[in-house]
């Protein structure tokens, strides 16, 4: 069983030990609006006040830009909890959002079809 303050806090037997949604103190709901493509980068200014181990993991994974969607993948964290874990970064100023940014038309049937072949293709 892992100690309090290690990792994810994961049990080989059991899974997660802290349900997701503890880690946001219940909270569904960020302060700020992330699309699961948005960028966030961290800003360099220390967060003032008391930060979770999951705060400082994703902290850490936003040196460079990343999407929200990764972030909560490295997490294991359910995308919910992590825009609220990211959100609280924003507001106290240890990271910086940019929305996704898409072209006229989002869609590419070129690039489409190519996705469905490689799925065929896997299948």
């Amino acid at each position: 069983m892992a100690a309090a303050g290690d990792g994810p806090w994961l049990d080989d037997a059991a899974g997660r030990l802290v349900r997701p949604f503890t880690v946001s103190n219940g909270r569904t709901r960020p302060t700020v609006a992330l699309d699961l493509l948005s960028q966030v980068m961290a800003t360099g200014a220390t967060p003032l006040g008391y930060l979770g181990p999951e705060h400082a993991q994703a902290l850490d994974l936003c040196r460079v830009p990343k999407p929200v969607a990764e972030i909560a993948a490295h997490l294991k964290l359910p995308a919910v909890v992590t825009k609220v874990l990211l959100s609280d970064l924003v507001d106290c100023g240890a990271l910086t959002t940019k929305p996704p940014a898409f072209q006229d038309h989002p869609t590419d049937r070129a690039l489409l079809e190519a996705v469905l072949d490689g799925l065929r293709r896997q299948l």
